[in-house]
């Protein structure tokens, strides 16, 4: 059987900005994405990390969201945006002991509703990166699917899909079993280890933006190339 071809995201962002019934999705969409083979130093960047209140999103719900703006050479520290919302599930015990985010810090926090103009905004024109797409991925498109009735679709870079390329063998053999070898771990503080990068405090979802554009750049520094085309990378 042959491989099912790439997807054309320029395509599909203008089929999307015909089809999308809200304005704020037209917008985003109409803002573009790029073609394949656009080189990595020619985009604008922007990391992304969300933090929810469990791991499945057609049970659990955003609490917090991180935005860094970046690119091959900078980061963007002062445009980066960070929201506490208020989820449409409960908090539970372990996702407060996760994230740190309780109660009383979502009591008067807005619905990521009231927010989404702002995020959209903020998305439109640029390429997202994280680490674990699931996550970001599948959150925003069903929360999307809740407060609008649509869904949303966007190109990314994974960082630790990166890894899992770079890492493909992360079990030990038997012999390194034997050994004492560990498995490879592909998780974000692990990875940035591995390019010795400094600590940053787990599971905020702003610090975990920046660390995941700080470890896009390293791995591009150190295994690709700033020419090296987007289409290589994304999905």
């Amino acid at each position: 059987m042959s491989a099912t071809p790439p997807l054309d995201w320029a395509a599909h962002f203008a089929r999307l900005a015909d089809s999308a019934r809200d304005p704020r999705l037209q917008a985003y969409y109409r803002a573009g994405a790029p073609a394949a083979d656009t080189p990595l130093n020619e985009l604008p960047l922007l990391a992304l990390d969300v933090e929810t209140t469990g791991l499945d999103p057609q049970q659990h719900a955003i609490v917090s969201l991180g935005l860094v703006p970046f690119d091959l050479r900078r980061i963007r520290c002062a445009e980066a945006r960070y929201w506490v919302v208020k989820p449409s599930s409960e908090l539970s015990s372990e996702s407060v002991t996760y994230h740190h985010i309780t109660h009383s810090d979502i009591r008067h926090a807005p619905a990521l509703g009231q927010i989404l103009d702002e995020l959209l905004t903020a998305m439109a024109g640029r390429l997202m990166v994280v680490h674990y797409r699931n996550i970001e991925r599948g959150f925003l498109d069903q929360a999307l699917r809740q407060h609008l009735g649509e869904g949303l679709s966007f190109p990314l870079i994974d960082t630790m899909e990166l890894e899992a390329r770079l890492h493909p063998k992360r079990q030990p053999g038997w012999l390194g079993k034997l050994l004492g070898r560990q498995p490879t771990s592909i998780r974000l503080a692990d990875s940035r280890l591995r390019y010795n990068l400094p600590p940053y405090t787990a599971h905020h979802a702003l610090s975990d933006a920046l660390a995941t554009a700080e470890l896009l750049q390293a791995q591009v520094a150190t295994h690709y190339s700033a020419a090296t085309t987007v289409g290589e990378l994304w999905s």
